[in-house]
């Protein structure tokens, strides 16, 4: 969260921001505020000062034993117009705290108005039959009960089976062991919920509180993702210079309410209510936050070259990416059965601002910085899952499995 000296030193800055991400605050409105709240801050200064020192003269008079009743009415005028501006004033912070909640980060500038595909990796299959899609693969193979699931916890939570079951613990333990061993982050298994200022810390909250799980006798809030406590372990937190970047991993499952998927496609996987996710998170510093950003976006993308998944690397335009983010590329898988270009993560640099908002900070010296986060999936698993059973199938129906997965699925194909 950009403090309000920021924004008046930067306004045209953040004016085009939030032209860019579509959001409507008047900041000359924002500005007019400030320069009132910095009007009443002087005003209650120097009424506090000649508080003081009518005080002295009072205290000099009854001392003398002379009448200071002229001086204490005049001490009782400056309390009750004190009081009066103190009480605007702290109305006035009020809005204006409650307004910059909901000021987006700003775009970096190779940010572009259109997205731009930045590469693709591995080979669209070529069937000789018409390939089927993940519902249909599932449901032969009884791999995926969305119906069951349904029954449990009501639709958009799916139930894994069998081979499917197991193929999804596969997922999440070799991405994990693929980041630990050979990317060099260090495993967290965090809480599932999390505190309403962990969630703001990473810019959740406010903007998507209506697509949060809060369980409201504890005030606590379902991880939408395991981005939230892993920047988290680090809030209010000064870190040394020399050990950045710190780099973590975590598997969580994931609780998102979906509510604005309305008229989107929701069927099986595309859009669930729980899903499960490895997540990448880093704290670096800023000359070197967007070489970690590619970085960072190497090691989610590694992962779809050693599934061997056909995938495309897209840089988001500046209305596409969210709220907390500068700059965000989407890692996309094909799926044959769908027809269609899958999103399986996001790898974002939020620069300062989610460190602004959870107070992390770096000693440079004497001094005390904000550090850059940037966080990626690595990866989500349903739209994973997707693209192995839909690029794997075969003309009899049968299922291949990816062989860096052989060694955690204990089996080779799903028959």
């Amino acid at each position: 969260m950009f403090n309000i000296k920021f924004i008046r030193d930067n306004a045209e800055i953040v004016k085009d921001a939030l032209r860019k991400k579509g959001v409507k605050i008047n900041i000359d409105d924002v500005l007019k505020k400030d320069e009132k709240r910095r009007e009443l801050i002087k005003r209650v200064e120097d009424l506090r000062h000649k508080k003081n020192v009518k005080g002295k003269e009072i205290s000099m008079l009854k001392k003398e034993g002379s009448n200071a009743d002229t001086i204490i009415s005049e001490m009782q005028r400056i309390n009750k117009e004190m009081a009066d501006d103190e009480l605007e004033l702290e109305a006035i912070e009020k809005e204006l705290k409650e307004i910059l909640k909901w000021i987006p980060n700003i775009p970096h500038s190779s940010v572009p108005n259109k997205q731009k595909i930045i590469r693709e990796g591995g080979n669209i299959p070529k069937f000789d039959f018409e390939p089927k899609d993940h519902l249909f693969l599932s449901e032969v193979h009884k791999i995926l009960d969305m119906k069951t699931g349904a029954k449990i916890a009501g639709t958009h939570f799916p139930l894994y089976r069998d081979k499917g079951a197991r193929l999804e613990r596969a997922l999440i333990n070799f991405m994990l062991d693929l980041h630990t061993s050979k990317h060099n982050y260090v495993e967290i298994f965090p809480p599932f919920l999390a505190k309403e200022e962990s969630m703001f810390g990473t810019g959740q909250l406010p903007k998507m509180k209506e697509d949060m799980y809060l369980v409201e006798k504890d005030n606590l809030y379902l991880n939408p993702t395991a981005e939230v406590p892993l920047t988290n372990i680090h809030n209010n937190d000064v870190l040394k210079r020399d050990e950045l970047p710190v780099k973590y991993t975590a598997y969580t499952a994931c609780f998102r309410r979906e509510a604005g998927s309305y008229g989107r496609d929701t069927k099986g996987l595309m859009r669930v209510h729980q899903f499960n996710k490895v997540e990448l998170v880093k704290f670096a510093l800023p000359e070197k936050s967007y070489n970690e950003l590619e970085l960072l976006l190497e090691d989610a993308e590694d992962v779809l070259k050693l599934l061997n998944l056909p995938y495309r690397i897209v840089l988001l335009s500046y209305d596409d990416i969210s709220f907390a983010s500068a700059k965000t590329y989407d890692i996309e898988v094909w799926a044959p059965g769908l027809k269609r270009w899958l999103e399986v993560s996001s790898v974002s640099n939020f620069e300062d601002f989610q460190a602004r908002r959870a107070n992390i900070k770096y000693r440079d010296g004497n001094k005390l910085e904000f550090v850059h986060t940037l966080n990626g999936s690595g990866i989500a698993t349903p739209r994973t899952f997707v693209g192995i059973i839909e690029n794997f199938q075969k003309k009899d129906g049968s299922i291949r499995i990816p062989e860096v997965l052989w060694d955690y699925t204990k089996f080779r194909e799903i028959p």
